[in-house]
């Protein structure tokens, strides 16, 4: 067990994902008992990157359903062509046949549009099927997908009942902008990522960032540790933290100081309140990497 825990942690590391055992174990227990993972922290944490990496790790393809206020089953899941449905009816219609038969033509697998969840049950290989943000969907959309999760089959009232001959891996991910349903939690495994140690992000930018100094690295990583002790309305994760290094990268920098942090606060903070309150502390030298 704990050999294949580490090779998921290798593959991970080498699609450039710094996982530590949890989330290592979480995707392995996914992949052994078939069952979706549930994915929940603070955004931008790397919730998402996890679907996207294992997907690279399993060299298969990624479906991604995002999901958004007023999602409805037949965004997600199929539609009918209508333009092409009515260029056909228009180009039969002094053709021979019933009415039935010229129905039972155009609401035919020619005419039909797959969506993700579709997409996904229908492939040759499993997919990684990821359904992002599921949170900020209705809850009449989340009782919906519990359907599709517990057996991976589709009702199509002209064509009749798709099953999945390769159920796809599942990863929904939530920034907890709402609670979800008990029936949806105990239907998956379950991950919390929170923000890193100072230790772990520093080991993802230097992963993730070519050319930074290495001082400038862990300034940078000091100083993001240092914005999230703040109680920021919106503190920053881990992709500003990427973002904001790739940004000092490109301006050739090679160490932090009040006026290039100020200069480049648009890469992390991205609410005017927080803005005044960083610059604040700023002014008054109590944040830590330009402490001193």
């Amino acid at each position: 067990m704990r050999d294949e825990i580490r090779r998921i942690q290798e593959l991970m590391e080498r699609e450039a994902y710094v996982a530590d055992p949890a989330i290592a174990t979480s995707v392995h227990l996914a992949l052994q008992l078939g069952k979706p993972l549930l994915v929940e922290g603070p955004a931008g944490v790397g919730k998402t990157e996890i679907a996207k990496v294992l997907a690279r790790a399993l060299d298969t393809e990624l479906i991604r359903l995002q999901c958004y206020e007023g999602l409805d089953a037949s965004t997600a899941l199929y539609e009918w062509n209508y333009p092409k449905q009515l260029l056909r009816i228009k180009l039969e219609e002094s053709a021979p046949g019933t009415v039935a038969e010229k129905e039972a033509a155009i609401f035919s697998e020619p005419f039909l549009l797959r969506r993700p969840l579709l997409e996904a049950i229908t492939r040759e290989r499993a997919p990684v099927l990821l359904i992002d943000e599921i949170d900020r969907a209705d809850e009449e959309f989340e009782a919906f997908l519990l359907e599709v999760l517990s057996d991976f089959q589709v009702t199509i009232p002209e064509i009749g009942t798709i099953r999945a001959t390769h159920r796809p891996h599942v990863v929904l991910t939530s920034n907890r902008t709402r609670d979800l349903s008990d029936a949806l939690r105990r239907r998956c495994l379950y991950l919390w990522i929170d923000y890193p140690s100072f230790e772990k992000e520093l080991r993802i930018v230097r992963t993730k960032v070519d050319g930074l100094d290495e001082r400038l690295a862990a300034q940078i990583t000091g100083f993001l540790q240092s914005l999230r002790r703040m109680g920021l309305s919106k503190a920053p994760g881990v992709a500003e933290t990427l973002d904001w290094a790739r940004a000092l990268a490109a301006l050739h920098a090679a160490h932090l100081d009040e006026a290039l942090v100020r200069e480049t606060l648009g890469c992390l903070i991205k609410d005017e309140g927080d803005l005044r309150r960083v610059q604040e502390e700023l002014a008054a030298g109590r944040l830590t990497a330009l402490a001193g």
